[in-house]
């Protein structure tokens, strides 16, 4: 096992502040990131179509908020059961097969949607059931796709990649969304189900012809159960590790599913139909690339305590502030807000993990972190949308935010390891 680094050490790379716009896109320089780059931007534009045009349609088939929680909590089902052990998965096996496998299933699952959809003998179990699998397939392609990234560019680029793959998958939010919710209101939402599906084919063929130097077989000598228990005695001497987990988790769980209520939010609230629902929803892709162009450019040099601290702070503010109005304008702009907040906080997490974990762990490491994420992501979204459906979708959004704001006080307040590199 690699010896591990001081912690000053690691970090020295990352502590000269130094704004570089020309460094940008600096991982792009390298073939096979810049296949990775596009191929998942177009696939990415489809799945927010997808996940948009999915919202509202489960909602003008229920119109329950507590429905829309359900749905995403079948969706994180097997991150609970799966997730973990696709980490093992992604440390045994080739990451690049592990995802034209699982981007296979995702086109697959689309497609049987839009078909249901055409056919109009859609029911709301059919869409619980396939979000299940999409779930299965996910619970494998994250912690693959987190390590993979790895593979693609040098040590140096890490950061930047990182940074441009969210702002490849921001860029998609900011457009996706918009385009479904006009696509849906003209034409239905069998066509943004479609649509997804045939997006899913760039991904899987640039993975398909990308090149990589040969790499050394890896010797497994122990069952995949014991890899996974080598992993976490790992994580558990990983204080700051955990200690990041512990922040997406709490960000995640009462921040991000914040989402889950848009399609409510623009009926019941602003009294609109899905295409405002589409533009919430780019509303704050709009802010989650800002924030990702504004860390690439950083790039190897990121001042990570003033974006990642504004990010922790920022996020219930906002989110208190978008309980209490009720307009279209000043929900899209608080939206922009949360959008970059959000990405301040998990872009800079997922690099400080990525560049503290040793090689020999990574994809079991990744796949716990990816598992802090998608794990309690459909578990907000089943709390938030049960909040909203007792009480009102503005209350619950409430609750959470100040839950977060405590909890943020806390973190802040009470663990100075995280002070000193925040």
């Amino acid at each position: 096992m690699k010896k591990n680094l001081g912690t000053d050490e690691k970090y020295s790379s990352l502590e000269k502040p130094k704004l570089s716009w020309q460094a940008t896109f600096a991982a792009l320089k390298h073939r096979n990131y810049r296949l990775w780059f596009f191929g998942q931007i177009i696939s990415l534009f489809g799945s927010w179509m997808q996940m948009t045009a999915q919202g509202f349609f489960i909602f003008e088939l229920t119109h329950s908020p507590a429905f829309l929680g359900y749905v995403g909590f079948a969706n994180g089902i097997p991150t609970w059961l799966f997730m973990v052990y696709g980490g093992v998965m992604a440390d045994r096996f080739s990451r690049r097969n592990i995802m034209m496998v699982t981007q296979t299933v995702m086109m697959l699952l689309a497609f049987i949607l839009a078909a249901l959809t055409f056919t109009n003998i859609v029911e709301p179990w059919h869409i619980l059931l396939l979000t299940f699998g999409l779930g299965i397939a996910n619970a494998f392609d994250a912690p693959a796709r987190q390590a993979f990234v790895n593979e693609l560019v040098p040590r140096e680029d890490l950061l930047n990649a990182i940074a441009l793959n969210s702002m490849m998958f921001h860029s998609a939010a900011a457009i996706g969304p918009a385009v479904a919710g006009i696509i849906y209101a003209v034409f239905g939402p069998a066509w943004c189900f479609t649509i997804n599906g045939i997006t899913f084919l760039a991904v899987i063929y640039n993975l398909y012809i990308m090149k990589f130097q040969p790499a050394p077989k890896r010797i497994v000598n122990k069952s995949a159960f014991k890899e996974l228990l080598d992993g976490l005695q790992y994580l558990k001497t990983q204080k700051m590790i955990l200690l990041i987990m512990l922040v997406v988790s709490f960000s995640t769980f009462f921040g991000l599913s914040l989402a889950t209520l848009f399609p409510a939010w623009a009926v019941n609230i602003l009294h609109g139909d899905a295409a405002t629902n589409g533009f919430l929803q780019t509303a704050r892709g709009i802010g989650a690339v800002i924030c990702s162009l504004l860390i690439a450019s950083l790039s190897r040099y990121i001042v990570r305590g003033k974006i990642l601290t504004t990010g922790l702070i920022s996020l219930p503010i906002l989110m208190i502030l978008f309980s209490l109005n009720s307009s279209f304008i000043i929900s899209s702009l608080i939206l922009i807000g949360v959008g970059a907040a959000i990405i301040a906080i998990n872009n800079l997490s997922n690099g400080l993990t990525q560049t503290l974990v040793s090689e020999e762990f990574r994809g079991r490491v990744m796949g716990v972190y990816s598992f802090s994420f998608f794990g309690f992501m459909p578990l907000g979204a089943l709390w938030i949308g049960m909040l909203a459906e007792h009480f009102s979708s503005p209350i619950a959004i409430l609750i959470n935010s100040v839950i977060l704001f405590i909890f943020v006080g806390v973190v802040w307040f009470y663990t100075p390891k995280l002070r000193k590199i925040i």
